[in-house]
């Protein structure tokens, strides 16, 4: 007979002691969370789009070179009314703030250079400029959704010859694409005032004047822009 003291537990006692949980230690528990090798989205296929990474602050002084890239569908923006729409957008998104002031487009994306008081007018105009044409080209070519495949990507020119670089890239980018036309009709170069040689730009533009020093004045020093000239190398397309 066993007595009180016997370390005896019934066959119900010895199931409850069994399901009870037992307490690892932190060398014992399954690793989770971390970097691991496979994890994360799939990579896609084609370009890589731009990372979500904080953009650098904006000093006022320096212009930028912006490229904006369109959805893959979009065949081409090179069409003689989405190219209206898009001058027509480029006008209405100038601000105190905020400048547009030389653009080329090409079948899937538009390049740009632009003024901004700060990081904070550059993302706002750049965002304002990207609804207004959105939404102009979506009623000429009949679609709907989100125009603009990626986040834009954006170079301030610091010195001279970086902006003489991005206007000659900006203004000559057809020829970057293989055609041969001297004065892209698709860009702003019909209104621009720095080639050299028998050349009349046109009045009215949509695009805004310079007020930084390199802008207007600094990339002058380094020469007028002859009409033949071509960027150099492969740049950025």
């Amino acid at each position: 007979m066993p007595t009180l003291c016997d370390d005896i537990f019934s066959p119900i006692q010895m199931a409850r002691r069994a399901a009870q949980p037992t307490q690892l230690s932190f060398a014992d528990r399954p690793k989770w969370g971390g970097k691991r090798e496979g994890a994360g989205r799939p990579p896609g296929k084609g370009r890589r789009p731009m990372p979500h990474r904080a953009r650098p602050l904006h000093n006022r002084s320096y212009p930028l070179h912006v490229t904006m890239r369109a959805q893959r569908e979009v065949v081409s923006l090179r069409r003689g009314r989405v190219i209206a729409r898009i001058k027509e957008a480029i006008a209405a998104a100038h601000k105190d703030n905020f400048r547009i002031l030389h653009f080329s487009v090409q079948g899937n994306h538009v390049h740009l250079m632009v003024e901004a008081s700060d990081q904070e007018a550059l993302s706002e105009g750049m965002r304002g400029f990207a609804i207004r044409m959105s939404h102009a080209v979506n009623r000429c070519l009949g679609r709907r959704g989100q125009l603009i495949a990626e986040r834009y990507h954006a170079k301030e020119l610091k010195t001279p010859r970086e902006v003489r670089n991005a206007l000659v890239y900006i203004h000559a980018n057809n020829r970057h694409h293989g055609e041969a036309d001297l004065i892209d009709a698709c860009s702003s170069a019909p209104w621009f005032d720095g080639f050299r040689g028998p050349f009349e730009p046109r009045p009215n533009p949509p695009t805004a004047a310079p007020r930084t020093w390199l802008a207007s004045v600094g990339w002058r020093r380094r020469g007028l822009i002859d009409l033949q000239e071509s960027p150099r190398g492969s740049g950025r397309r």
